[in-house]
């Protein structure tokens, strides 16, 4: 065991946190500064692994092993493949641009910095385990520090229901898959939660056929799988705007990576029984979620349904168990979670300037906030698949391996992409361009520089990979490899 780098992205932000709580409650320049630093130090991290992995070699890499609890074959057991790598950059990011967006929160800053690097630490976790008590372990960690910041700083009208609603989603989704996870651990009888060990387990498939669906039901709670989505729309609404960006950003991903390493890379078998469920369930989320976001009128609704509708692309490729599909899940993930990250970000933006979300009574922004109009567009155009952008060497993967297995779901699920870009450019319009209403003549004022670097940055990353999507796909394509030799595709 080298350098112990993933260890640091873990536990780092987690360090912070305990710091910042520990800290006098009017130190709030030094509790934003410290977030902000273990962010950016995270991201570089981030940044290191990302550059460092071989490509040519592929596998688990950076690899950390600890006995923890060895009677009960509990291993502090952590490393990153190709698919893993993007996910852990994109949560780096998107707590980094949390910090940055929260830079003007004065409501016990404290405890909403600690609790957000909590978060962070959770997430990263999940990236990284290759235990998996661990990883269901980091899983949980995030549920308290969630249901706390919707409860204590989200919207006044909505926080209650949308902190309570979300949590009991998740919660429930979590208690299905620990038992399925319990399930395994028993049926392997090696006395291991090391889950490359339980990748040649050798179950039967009457057991991966029964279970399966148990273990990735449960973790896809949180990807926002068709009919558990609606605590997705109510808690991201409910939320304040960083969080918001966490959760659609990067917790939806974390469910969707738990049921793929879970369940798909350790029930293969299971996989291929209730693949066509999925394709089904996914294709609804895609175009229900785009069909409840076209008739929204608060706008902060309008990106939490579009989110739902992304996710269920990542859901189509996951059960293509292709290498499009599977390639293409892995894309989409990074990039929705970039997209969606500056989509709340925007609409915080607005809201905090405006003092209202409803589409009918905005207008004209762009006017007194054009870098924010610029990044609601771009990852609009983003979200709706055009070309030279992330979105398109995304969904277009997806859709080649779902023609492969069932072109049904691949034609109807480019409908929801049509309807997407319905709802993209008429939300687009009605707040960014035509009359700026009076009242908001000298009352909105422009973003702040950090709001600027924040759109700045995210705006880039999308355009570098819809322009060269080499610098990701090779690196996701070496993750699919080994995914496809488990469920027998390679």
């Amino acid at each position: 065991m080298g350098f112990p780098i993933l260890s640091l992205i873990i536990f780092l932000p987690l360090a912070a946190g305990l710091i910042i709580l520990a800290l006098p409650a009017d130190r709030k320049l030094a509790i934003k500064g410290i977030a902000l630093g273990a962010g950016v130090l995270s991201l570089v991290l981030a940044v290191i692994v990302y550059a460092g992995y071989d490509l040519a070699q592929g596998g688990y890499q950076f690899v950390e092993r600890m006995p923890w609890l060895p009677a009960l074959g509990i291993s502090y057991y952590v490393g990153v493949n190709g698919m893993s790598v993007p996910l852990v950059l994109l949560g780096a990011l998107v707590i980094t641009a949390g910090v940055m967006i929260s830079w003007r929160v004065e409501d016990r800053p404290r405890e909403f910095f600690s609790f957000m690097m909590f978060l962070g630490a959770s997430v990263q976790g999940v990236f990284c385990s290759l235990d998996l008590f661990m990883l269901f372990f980091f899983y949980e960690l995030a549920v308290f520090p969630k249901y706390l910041m919707i409860a204590i700083w989200g919207s006044p009208k909505t926080r209650d229901y949308g902190s309570m609603k979300l949590t009991l989603y998740l919660f429930i989704g979590s208690v299905i898959s620990l038992v399925g996870v319990l399930a395994m651990y028993f049926a392997a009888g090696q006395k291991t939660f090391d889950m490359l060990v339980l990748e040649n387990a050798g179950f039967s498939m009457a057991f991966q056929q029964t279970w399966f669906l148990v273990v990735f039901g449960g973790f896809a709670v949180l990807g926002g799988i068709f009919p558990f989505h609606s605590w997705a729309p109510d808690g991201h609404v409910a939320a304040p705007t960083a969080i918001s960006m966490l959760l659609a950003g990067v917790e939806m991903k974390v469910g969707a990576f738990a049921a793929l390493r879970v369940a798909i890379m350790l029930l293969p078998e299971g996989a291929r029984y209730w693949s066509l469920l999925i394709l089904i369930l996914g294709t609804i989320n895609v175009v229900y979620g785009a069909f409840i976001a076209l008739i929204q009128t608060d706008f902060k609704y309008v990106i939490g349904f579009s989110s739902v509708s992304h996710m269920g692309l990542v859901l189509i490729g996951f059960a293509t168990l292709s290498r499009e599909g599977l390639l293409g899940a892995g894309m989409q993930m990074f990039s929705h979670g970039i997209m969606t990250a500056l989509f709340f970000a925007v609409v915080g933006m607005v809201y905090d300037r405006t003092h209202t979300r409803n589409i009918g009574e905005l207008g004209g922004l762009f006017q007194k906030m054009p870098i924010a109009a610029i990044g609601f567009i771009v990852a609009g155009l983003v979200s709706m698949g055009m070309p030279g952008f992330s979105g398109f060497v995304a969904e277009f993967p997806i859709f080649m391996g779902a023609w492969r297995v069932l072109p049904l779901v691949a034609i109807i699920a480019i409908l929801g992409v049509i309807i997407t870009a319905g709802y993209i450019l008429l939300v687009m319009r009605r707040v960014f361009f035509g009359k700026l209403p009076e009242a908001f003549e000298k009352s909105v004022t422009d973003i702040t520089v950090m709001d600027k670097i924040v759109v700045g940055v995210l705006v880039l990353l999308m355009v570098v990979i819809g322009v060269f999507p080499s610098l990701m796909t090779t690196m996701i394509e070496s993750g699919v490899n080994q995914i496809l030799a488990l469920v027998g595709g390679a």
